[in-house]
Formats: structure tokens, sequence, C-alpha cells
């Protein structure tokens, strides 16, 4: 059993009031999502995570999956000219795939993409983090709130897509094809609920982001 997080015409309603953001690079990338059923965060939540490090003046951002870069263009806009945005994915096709849209749309500048696992990739960088975004498979997900929790600056955020899960978090579904993944998603939100360093919330936009403000050592 699944849940629509978000009503459809709703969702319809909200992505209608983006289309100032609308460029050929970005619609592009959504084509080729679309065509190729391949995962991205929204529109809506890309323009959300911009928002939100805008807000924080993030300069230092670390993606624990990249895809192919859908996230790390609303990322690497906010962060600006000279800002540092650390892009993985296990699959250098995708890089490759990353490095031409984002050059394109004058990004590239700001990116350094890892291929190979993503968890590795963060612990192999030094230093602390403005933002840590979570988007790779879920069972991943305790690990890297693990790996993350302790090098968020104060001030700083967590970030990670699909925590809703399409709802499977809040209902008991046998049928459920992947439970491991169900499990893993709510030890992490639970882990993070509990963790008196940070402040939390749950959005419920697309399939639940969940953003983490460090305010405490």
């Amino acid at each position: 059993m699944t849940l629509q997080i978000v009503n459809e015409q709703v969702e319809k309603y909200m992505r209608g009031l983006l289309t100032r953001h609308d460029d050929p690079v970005l619609l592009e990338m959504e084509a080729l999502a679309a065509e190729k059923h391949f995962p991205i965060i929204n529109r809506h939540v890309g323009v959300t995570v911009e928002i939100l490090a805008r807000a924080i003046g993030a300069r230092r951002i670390f993606e624990l999956g990249s895809g192919y870069g859908y996230s790390a263009y609303w990322f690497a806009r906010a962060a600006g000219p000279g800002a540092e945005v650390h892009c993985t994915d296990g699959d250098a096709e995708n890089a490759k795939q990353a490095e031409q849209f984002l050059s394109r749309a004058g990004l590239w500048d700001r990116i350094t993409f890892h291929v190979g696992d993503a968890v590795t990739a963060f612990n192999g960088v030094e230093n602390d983090w403005d933002i840590v975004y979570c988007d790779i498979d879920k069972h991943g997900y305790p690990e890297a709130w693990e790996a993350a929790r302790d090098r968020v600056k104060i001030g700083g955020m967590y970030i990670c897509d699909n925590v809703l899960w399409s709802g499977r978090v809040a209902v008991d579904d046998r049928g459920d094809e992947r439970p491991q993944w169900t499990e893993a998603i709510k030890k992490h939100n639970a882990m993070i609920a509990k963790d008196e360093r940070y402040e939390s919330s749950i959005l419920p936009i697309r399939d639940g982001v969940m953003v983490a403000l460090r305010v405490a050592d």
C-alpha cells in the first residue's frame, strides 16, 4: 500500500507557479528523467532546497547521491561562484552527463564529482559542511545520517529526500516490496528526531523531505 503525499491537483498548481525557473538545461534534465524513469527531486523540491541553502548562506555542500546532477543544479545556484558542491554517484556515465548539463548551465566551476560509494566518498573528504544532502539507496539512510551528523556545522542543515517513502513509513503494509528499505527510513527519521543537537521537521512535499538544522554541539 502506498499513499499520495500531495494531492495531484495541488501538485500541479504548485508546479504551475514555478515556470519562471524554466531554463533549457533544466527542462532537458527533467525530460530525460521522465523518459528514462530516472528518480530526481521534482521542481518544487529543487526550489525548496535552493531557498534553504540561500537562507543559511551555504558555501560547502555535500550530496550523498546525485544522479546526473539535478539536485546539484539547485544547490550550485544557491551556493554561487567559488563555492564547493560535492556530488556522488556510482555510475561514471551519470557523472559525465552531470558535467555536460551543469557546464551548459554555467555551474560546473563549483562542482566536484566523486564516482563510487557516496558515504565512502564523504568520509574521504575532510572538514565540516553547511549542508549535507542525502538521496542514496534507502537501506543506506541510517549509515548516511551517522556519517553526516557530526560534520554539519552549527547553523548548517542535513536534508534528505524520500523520507515518507510513499507513505509506507506510516502504514503497516505486509505487501511492501522492500520492507528493509522502509524500516531503514523509519530508523533514520527516528534517529534524527531524537538528536537534541538538531531541530528537525519533515516537509510533506513530493515524497517527504527531512530538514534538520544543527543548533548545538
